[in-house]
């Protein structure tokens, strides 16, 4: 189903109605349980440096989730285990009531059809069209035929606005359409759950507003499960129904976004008022600055020679 803008000659309440009826559908096909995905205790290290150290967190099915927190807390990570691309050390994985760890690779290739991704670069491939970028997954997945296919693209374009560019080249577009296009091939397969690396990163105001509203407009519509990892505060506020900052390896703040707010923790706050001093100190760890400037000895002038 698609967004009643995305198609001519068919009545908007119609649409709405198919849209509302396929979302009712959607969640109770999926009424295992209210939360989409678990996360519970996991650890995660890359080499000596711990990552996660034992974060639990839970996606409400079919909400806009919010992953936020200072660069180097493991945001993107946190999508990689979801999607089963990375292994925690312990703890719990769970999307949909499944483990993604324990799944065989078959298993996890087809619970990966019910996954959407839209990388930070947008990850299109350059030397196939935009027509082609979003059949791509469907040529892939399914065993459609061309017609079908073909007009599965165009709706999908439609719906990002961008059926006029289907012969056009990534080179051709700018970063924001580009965007667009990526967003069109990550919903191509109708998926549950879809997962969006830095959505607003690099737009201008102009595409920045088309992507916020793309982003909710699609969740709404196909009743799917949005995860948002930003920096952005107000462009995720204002469209997450939750949203999560970890830092140090741990949640250190949740809630709707004008909870969140509210609260005094100072990492979060810090985080969300954009402050360059706090429990994220500004300086780099150091020794005495005085004491360094006194020893002389104690550097190291090779660089300057």
């Amino acid at each position: 189903m698609i967004p009643s803008s995305a198609v001519s000659g068919v009545g908007a309440n119609h649409v709405q109605i198919q849209a509302d009826d396929f979302s009712r559908m959607n969640n109770q096909a999926n009424n295992v349980s209210e939360d989409h995905i678990t996360i519970s205790e996991v650890v995660f290290s890359r080499g000596r440096r711990r990552i996660f150290d034992g974060i639990s967190l839970n996606v409400p099915r079919g909400k806009i989730v919010g992953i936020m927190g200072p660069s180097g807390t493991g945001k993107t990570t946190l999508l990689r285990l979801i999607g089963g691309q990375l292994r925690p050390e312990r703890g719990i994985v769970e999307v949909d009531g499944r483990r993604i760890p324990q799944l065989s690779r078959k298993e996890l290739f087809d619970v990966r059809k019910s996954m959407g991704m839209l990388f930070q670069s947008g990850a299109l491939f350059t030397d196939l069209s935009v027509f082609d970028n979003v059949a791509f997954p469907l040529r892939i997945h399914t065993d459609l035929p061309d017609d079908m296919i073909r007009d599965l693209v165009l709706i999908k374009l439609q719906s990002v606005g961008l059926r006029g560019a289907s012969e056009l080249f990534p080179s051709e577009l700018s970063g924001g359409m580009n965007r667009r296009v990526a967003l069109a091939r990550a919903v191509a397969l109708d998926p549950r759950l879809i997962m969006y690396d830095e959505p607003f990163s690099g737009l201008d105001p102009i595409a920045l507003g088309v992507v916020v509203q793309l982003i909710k407009t699609l969740n709404h519509v196909f009743g799917m499960t949005s995860i948002i990892v930003s920096h952005d505060i107000h462009e995720t506020a204002s469209i997450a129904d939750l949203i999560y900052v970890i830092s140090d390896g741990k949640v250190i703040g949740s809630g709707a976004p004008e909870e969140l707010f509210k609260q005094d923790t100072p990492r979060v706050q810090q985080f969300i008022k954009g402050l360059p001093d706090g429990p994220v100190p500004f300086h780099y760890p150091a020794t005495d600055f005085r004491d360094q400037l006194l020893n002389h000895d104690s550097l190291n002038h090779s660089a300057f020679r």
